[in-house]
């Protein structure tokens, strides 16, 4: 312990010797360097996490290399627009009309126009913006995959050998899933409620790994933008409540509680039906939330190299080595929390699903 302490007291007599050569070199740096030199850690973080109607690769010295979008747009004024999103970067950014809203705007980073007040209006957009080009290239993935699986079963009998390679490996994954999650969260109706929970389980299992790639087309945060998780949630509410059992429903409305929890204030009831939308909420935003997190934890720790590029070599060169170590942690926590937000999700809706599938049950008394 005396000499971890002795090791810690030289580490920190260094670190005092060198903020002041730092603070002293900041000195000779001037403000219009110092500006220029500035990290803008925002804008780096929600631009990765946003949406956008382009889609930027990489930047090539000055020269930002990214894909233009389409841009799809009604106006009750003006009509339809579509052009590239590239148009709005040539016309200064305004084309037709339309530009984009600037920070502190409430329809900020989206496409509005002016009425004849000069007020911002935000026409009806049906754009393919990152998320969406995204959507459209994991779904496409998740589409080969499973079809061709399911292509090696058609060409192979039900009594052949045990495939190997990746179909076997997709074969234990889908099993693992369709066994340890929905055939016992749901019970004896499961073969109805499977093709959708595992549809829902390797669709957000895809989206959160094409999340972690970098490099074009994975790195959009796909299953991070909050309408992406709504739509789930609103998939799970409609499997659960339309295919409701009468015992489910009587449940809500009837529970079976003293009668003075519901008559004649309906406590009970009111608080059970006000469960059934609670719970996709619930799911929407433990997704979201869980996936918005890991990817700002990770760009953040990113951002520490560049924030500290101007505090000295000495100091940059520790907080760099810092910064790279957490992140390699971060991305193998990240993919294990892609495996376990998939998991946790498909759970959750196999439960919900299962407890509306509940019958009642009559209890026969024996007489002795």
């Amino acid at each position: 312990m005396k000499q971890l302490r002795n090791i810690l007291t030289g580490v920190l007599l260094a670190l005092g010797l060198l903020i002041p050569a730092t603070a002293q070199a900041d000195d000779d740096v001037t403000v219009a360097e110092q500006k220029e030199n500035t990290v803008d850690v925002k804008e780096i973080v929600f631009g990765h996490i946003g949406d956008s109607y382009e889609w930027h690769i990489t930047t090539w010295g000055k020269t930002a290399i990214t894909i233009p979008l389409p841009v799809i747009v009604y106006s009750h004024t003006t009509g339809w627009h579509v052009f590239l999103s590239s148009r709005l970067e040539e016309n200064g950014g305004s084309y037709e009309g339309l530009s984009i809203a600037p920070a502190g705007s409430k329809y900020e980073g989206k496409l509005v126009e002016h009425d004849a007040a000069g007020n911002e209006v935000c026409p009806l957009d049906i754009s393919i913006t990152k998320v969406v080009l995204a959507l459209f290239i994991n779904s496409v993935l998740l589409l080969v995959i499973m079809l061709g699986v399911a292509r090696w079963y058609r060409k192979h009998p039900q009594d052949s050998a045990a495939p190997g390679g990746f179909v076997g490996f997709m074969e234990m994954f889908i099993m693992m899933v369709n066994d340890d999650i929905i055939k016992s969260c749901v019970g004896p109706k499961y073969r109805k409620f499977a093709p959708y929970l595992l549809t829902a389980f390797f669709f957000i299992f895809i989206n959160n790994l094409m999340g972690l790639i970098p490099i074009f087309p994975g790195g959009a945060n796909v299953t991070g933008n909050i309408a992406i998780t709504m739509v789930l949630a609103v998939c799970t509410f409609l499997a659960v409540n339309l295919f409701g059992t009468k015992t489910y429903w009587k449940d809500i409305f009837w529970p079976d509680v003293p009668w003075w929890l519901k008559v004649p204030v309906p406590m009970m009831p009111f608080i059970e039906f006000f469960g059934i939308f609670t719970k996709p909420f619930a799911l929407m935003i433990r997704l979201f939330a869980n996936m918005l997190a890991g990817h700002m934890a990770m760009l953040v720790l990113t951002c520490l190299i560049f924030i500290s590029a101007s505090m000295g070599p000495a100091l940059n060169g520790t907080l760099t080595v810092a910064s790279v170590l957490f992140n390699i942690f971060m991305n193998a926590l990240e993919l294990l929390v892609a495996f376990i937000q998939a998991y946790v999700f498909t759970m959750l809706s196999a439960v919900f699903i299962g407890l509306a599938q509940e019958e009642y049950k009559e209890v026969k008394k024996v007489a002795r």
